[in-house]
């Protein structure tokens, strides 16, 4: 990575406190993922076009779009830059750039000692958000994930609007099991399509499976907090599901909208990810 670049991301993060990005109080633990009573219609909004327009047939068409890793060869570093243009409509609790929450989260994890690995994987884990440089709809680049093919559960976030879901008039799809069968094993799901599954299939042979399932899994909320979809799982789930809810203590009690010194920590995050990637990867 050439110093360079780095110089130009640090620019880049700067700058959204030069133009005037609003600091806030710090939020209690109870005060996060309030979407009942703390959801702003555009959030409400975009649940609704992302429950609407995730259905089967969009989730395989993504996949097999993004699969071959055949749209840029970029640096981690220049993946960041894109990232740094998100504000991410999904999210009820900060409205920063996304990079402040990918320093954040490693930074949290770094300071309880957690394994190098699972530090690099807070550092990256939103990168596949950079799906919107494809001119890719926030729907299908953010938010709560969950499967597709089967019964929604309750547990997702706002329930209600999947009916208006094309698939929920489908006889199998709409069944407990749809196109599964009991205990298959997450990884042998579809997944609604968005940064996590985009991530997990660019990462995929440069990463350690516990890090490879957090990253695919991370938004699956109602998977990994409400107990949902456990009928699912096989035992491949049971071993890795401790370390992504790990994570996801991590993930979501670190936001804040509070400034990071990003030119104290851009060297450490330099030579780890120098550790585990090359110059430039696929995407």
């Amino acid at each position: 990575m050439k110093l360079k670049s780095i110089s130009l991301l640090i620019l880049i993060f700067l700058s959204s406190f030069i133009t005037g990005q609003s600091l806030k109080a710090e939020k209690a633990k109870d005060e996060f993922r309030d979407f009942e009573h703390n959801a702003p219609a555009h959030v409400q909004e975009f649940y609704r076009l992302n429950h609407c327009y995730q259905t089967l047939d969009f989730v395989l068409g993504k996949k097999a779009e993004y699969s071959p890793l055949n749209k840029k060869n970029l640096s981690i570093w220049e993946a960041f830059e894109v990232l740094d243009t998100l504000v991410d409509e999904s999210d009820p609790d900060i409205s920063v750039p996304q990079v402040y929450h990918a320093f954040q989260t490693a930074e949290a994890l770094r300071n309880d000692n957690q394994p190098e690995w699972l530090v690099l994987t807070g550092f990256i884990h939103d990168l596949g958000k950079m799906l919107t440089l494809f001119n890719e709809p926030q729907w299908a680049v953010v938010g709560d994930t969950f499967p597709v093919g089967c019964a929604y559960e309750q547990a997702i976030v706002f329930p209600n609007f999947f009916i208006f879901n094309s698939d929920n008039s489908h006889e199998i799809y709409t069944s407990k099991y749809g196109i599964y069968s009991p205990q298959c094993g997450l990884q042998n799901l579809h997944m609604s399509w968005g940064h996590d599954e985009y991530l997990y299939i660019v990462m995929n042979e440069y990463l350690p499976k516990e890090a490879l399932y957090i990253i695919r899994f991370h938004s699956f909320y109602a998977y990994h907090t409400h107990g949902a979809y456990h009928y699912l799982m096989d035992d491949y789930d049971k071993e890795m599901l401790p370390w992504l809810q790990l994570f996801s203590s991590y993930d979501l009690y670190s936001k804040s909208n509070t400034e990071v010194d990003f030119n104290a920590l851009i060297p450490y995050y330099k030579g780890l990810v120098d550790r585990y990637f090359p110059q430039k990867i696929a995407w």
